[in-house]
């Protein structure tokens, strides 16, 4: 029996960036993913794709992760939706010492490594079941 693929949105302004996270994350066969360049389109494109789980860059111009995240709770059909941060504004380092938490979300650090975000990915999504 198939089961439906879960819904990762990655939101970063680097199209190089979310086009190599789709990529990587399809290659795993266990996610369909959608990319989306411009923060201030984003909350119109997770309220249409109904994403599993969103992977966000913190620094982006127009709207920063922050400002987007906030935005994004606020809907009702998203707020339970986790977000997970991918920044280069913070170390490995740093994100061990916080225990990967900054400011209550999770950060992988860039440059980030597939199977850590496909761990952390899981980690978010179990006992989901991959179903909305």
């Amino acid at each position: 029996m198939k089961t439906e693929k879960q819904r990762i949105l990655v939101v970063d302004d680097r199209v190089s960036n979310t086009r190599l996270m789709k990529l990587s994350l399809e290659q795993t066969n266990d996610y369909e993913v959608r990319e989306e360049n411009n923060a201030l389109a984003a909350p119109a494109t997770a309220d249409e794709f109904q994403p599993h789980l969103i992977l966000m860059d913190v620094m982006m111009p127009g709207m920063d992760g922050g400002e987007l995240a906030s935005l994004l709770k606020g809907n009702p059909k998203l707020k339970d939706v986790p977000i997970v941060f991918l920044t280069a504004a913070i170390t490995k380092a740093e994100i061990a010492a916080n225990g990967a938490l900054r400011g209550g979300y999770p950060f992988l650090a860039k440059p980030v490594v597939l199977a850590e975000v496909v761990a952390c990915i899981r980690h978010h999504l179990d006992g989901k079941g991959g179903q909305r």
